[in-house]
């Protein structure tokens, strides 16, 4: 599972490093299906930040990656 979500951040922390920022994979608990990620760069501190979380990264990554009920912040 972890290898899938690792792919899936892959393909979006272009977009995101195109707006100044990054994303990096800190864990995927697979009993839970939670995945914790941290946002770095301008999405670090971005007020918009928790609305790409959800809108792109846990929407995108719960597409690919079966069992992922969540994304969440480190």
């Amino acid at each position: 599972m972890k290898e899938q979500v690792q792919h899936v951040i892959d393909q979006i922390r272009p977009i995101l490093q195109g707006d100044g920022g990054d994303i990096q994979l800190i864990d995927v608990d697979e009993k839970t299906g939670i995945v914790t990620v941290a946002l770095q760069g301008r999405c670090g501190g971005c007020p918009h930040a928790q609305m790409t979380l959800q809108a792109v990264v846990e929407r995108k990554i719960k597409e690919v990656v079966p069992g992922v009920t969540a994304v969440q912040r480190a």
